[in-house]
């Protein structure tokens, strides 16, 4: 098996892959130095980050149609998502703010290669996820710093100008990287080829950059852990709670505007969050209080996948054959 193959097979099994990187992080953190770690954030978030910017399509966000979707999809992603996880976060996680941090960013960044695929896997409306995944993308990088200071700023020390600096390096190089790459190998082997034979390998080395992130958060945590074990289960239960009520809207909200393909885009669209940016982010940008947003945020890998695989085996229950109406079609 090559290693190409092995970090696909990881990619597909992400939430097995995902705790037991966890366990591994944690065992050494335990019995080995951890501080040498902090060297590895930087080019394990190129490798979580730039290779899902290489088949990023920016031109979709200029194409027409599915508007309503992308309006429904905007207010949900940043007029009441970010609000909910706030809201959690006072509720359950009010003296841990680190981790209410990791909650809050996790809500911020809406979309990600997942919205696309599970989408298509739902036989939903693809283009309209593809858009939204941009226009997610870039909007919640603008917008995170603000809501952050605005949320946080009076638990969570932020400085505004660090949070971008970040997002510039872990977003923008990484974008204008995979965009150039796109653009290379599309006019060096041609669309189709490009398409069949170099697109499907980028995801998995993002794959094997979350791991890799996965692994240093939780080693750098680990003593915290061991001095308070109850940590870990503190952060399931508003992780678990924040994609409830997520799933719970936007479903509600899909089923009661929009056409089957467009509201299945809607959910996907909604629930989906860029983890990999707000680990980066996390990581990157909050110095100590890093390590305990990223522990949040990856209890919601786990989460997010397994719950995108179970809303599948759900679509034709909750969008029974339903047509879009005439005007829509």
């Amino acid at each position: 098996m090559t290693l190409f193959q092995l970090v696909s097979k990881l990619t597909g099994k992400l939430t097995i892959a995902i705790p037991a990187t966890m366990l591994m992080g944690f065992f050494l953190g335990t019995v080995a130095p951890t501080g040498w770690l902090q060297w590895l954030i930087l080019p394990l978030t190129f490798l979580m980050v730039y290779p899902m910017m290489v088949n990023l399509k920016l031109k979709s966000v200029i194409e027409g149609g599915d508007t309503r979707a992308q309006g429904l999809a905007l207010l949900i992603n940043f007029g009441v998502i970010p609000f909910i996880a706030f809201g959690i976060g006072l509720l359950f996680l009010a003296e841990q703010p680190y981790f209410a941090l990791g909650l809050l960013l996790a809500a911020l960044l809406p979309t990600s290669g997942m919205t696309i695929s599970w989408t298509g896997f739902a036989k939903g409306n693809v283009p309209a996820a593809i858009k939204m995944t941009v226009i997610g993308l870039l909007l919640g990088s603008l917008a995170t710093p603000f809501y952050v200071s605005w949320l946080m700023g009076a638990t969570v020390p932020v400085d505004m100008l660090a949070v971008f600096r970040q997002i510039g390096v872990i977003v923008l190089l990484p974008l204008i990287a995979g965009q150039l790459t796109q653009y290379y190998l599309r006019k060096r082997h041609g669309q189709e080829r490009y398409q069949k034979e170099w697109a499907p390998r980028f995801p998995p080395l993002s794959s094997l950059g979350v791991l890799g992130i996965v692994f240093v958060a939780m080693a750098l945590k680990a003593e915290d852990l061991i001095a308070a074990p109850g940590d870990l289960l503190i952060v399931i239960i508003p992780v678990v709670l924040l994609y409830l009520v997520n799933y719970a809207l936007s479903t509600g909200v899909a089923r009661w505007l929009l056409p089957r393909g467009d509201g299945i885009a809607l959910v996907y669209g909604t629930v989906m969050r860029n983890l990999s940016i707000a680990l980066a982010l996390s990581m990157n940008a909050f110095g100590e209080a890093g390590a305990a947003a990223a522990l949040v945020i990856a209890v919601g890998y786990i989460i997010q996948v397994q719950s995108a695989a179970w809303y599948v085996k759900l679509t034709d229950r909750v969008f029974p054959g339903r047509q879009a109406p005439a005007e829509d079609r």
